[in-house]
């Protein structure tokens, strides 16, 4: 129905179309055909004929007849009921009943579209035959021939549109999927992002800030009797705060260890040994076993800060006098050994951690060390010092 036209396919506007032309050509020709066999009521059939040509426009342009199911209907039985009319005055009315087939099929349900097509053949039989004088084969087998045509082909549409519209949903549903996903996706780097900043933040201007608070609070019981002592922790804690300002622009400009930008890998143990040694009371060295072969830069910054946070766990918490940090090339693995003379600690009965009380670290290491393909092991006894060990392949690892 071409009322609706504006909202359908660009298919079926088209051959809604055809139908109104389809219609409005059958009614010139039965106008036409009766004008010229010079019947009696020649101008009646034309004056029928026009009628229907109106009766059917007003279904078409009024738009109470597009927005009303039940006023379509009614506009419908108009339209049969005037072409009834003019097939009981002309026999060449019964070529109209072919678009009408189309409008049944279009308005009403399934089933009682195709009642209405059948019925409407049998009345276009009967109305010809009236006309014919007599029953035949050929009158028999047009209009239902016509029936036929017309529910095939608009059964054929409706299973084509209906599979159009199956497919325009799934790809509605695979864009909200892609969507979805892509949203998914951007909240796993920004998680997986805060997590690695929060590992950076911890080993690096946490463990300095502890370093400068443990530096001024060994400045405040040295204060009374020993300024000079106090003073020599008082410088220590400023270069510490001046480092781990350091360390703060690099991370905001790269967010790569300053220690790694014009060194290698044990060239900046060595400096952080001798870093902790200097502002502690504890004596850090650094060992190398095995041919140094290239790391990848996830390998050496995953590696250093891992070596930052295990040395802070040590002044902070283990009381010891000496620490042992060995890095080891094993070939296609690269060990990372530290080991201290402290009070060590039972690994089973560690707490959950708690990174507002500090306990980041262990867990901040293992993480580094998993994403690297390696694995961390503790050793530890109460009284017996602790021995932390890491190794991980030497090939390319993942961003720490």
């Amino acid at each position: 129905m071409s009322s609706t036209a504006s909202h359908l396919p660009r298919t079926a506007r088209g051959l809604l179309w055809c139908l109104h032309l389809l219609l409005a050509g059958l009614l010139v020709l039965a106008g036409g055909r009766a004008v010229a066999s010079g019947a009696a009521h020649a101008w009646l059939v034309v004056a029928v004929a026009g009628v229907l040509a109106l009766t059917y426009g007003t279904g078409v342009w009024f738009a109470r007849v597009r927005a009303s199911r039940r006023a379509a209907r009614v506009w419908l039985a108009a339209v049969v009921t005037v072409w009834l009319v003019l097939l009981a005055l002309s026999a060449d009315g019964v070529w109209v009943a072919f678009p009408l087939y189309f409008l049944q099929l279009h308005l009403l349900p399934r089933r009682a579209g195709v009642v209405a097509v059948l019925v409407t053949a049998i009345g276009a039989i009967t109305g010809f035959a009236a006309h014919a004088g007599n029953l035949t084969l050929a009158i028999t087998v047009g209009p239902i021939l016509g029936a036929a045509v017309a529910i095939a082909v608009v059964r054929g549409y409706q299973a084509l549109y209906r599979e159009s519209e199956r497919r325009r949903q799934l790809i509605e549903e695979l864009t909200a999927t892609r969507a979805d996903l892509a949203a998914a996706q951007h909240t796993a780097g920004m998680l997986a992002e805060r997590e690695r900043l929060a590992r950076e933040i911890h080993d690096t201007l946490a463990q300095g800030l502890s370093s400068i608070q443990l530096l001024l609070r060994a400045a405040e019981r040295a204060l009374p009797d020993t300024a000079q002592t106090a003073a020599r922790h008082v410088a220590q804690a400023r270069q510490a705060a001046v480092d781990n300002l350091a360390e703060a622009r690099r991370f905001i400009a790269a967010l790569t260890p300053p220690a790694l930008d014009d060194a290698g890998l044990v060239e900046a143990l060595e400096q952080l040994c001798a870093t902790t040694s200097a502002r502690h009371r504890i004596t850090a060295r650094l060992h190398r076993t095995g041919e140094p072969v290239p790391l990848s830069s996830a390998t050496e910054i995953a590696l250093l800060r891992i070596a930052q946070s295990a040395l802070s766990n040590v002044v902070r918490h283990a009381n010891a006098e000496t620490v042992d940090v060995t890095l080891s090339y094993l070939g296609d693995q690269v060990a990372l050994d530290i080991v201290d003379d402290g009070t060590g600690f039972d690994p089973t009965r560690l707490a959950a951690t708690e990174p507002s009380n500090g306990g980041f670290g262990l867990a901040a290491m293992r993480a580094r060390a998993r994403a690297l393909g390696g694995t961390l092991t503790i050793e530890a006894t109460g009284g017996h010092g602790t021995a932390l060990a890491v190794q991980v392949p030497t090939g390319t690892g993942t961003n720490p």
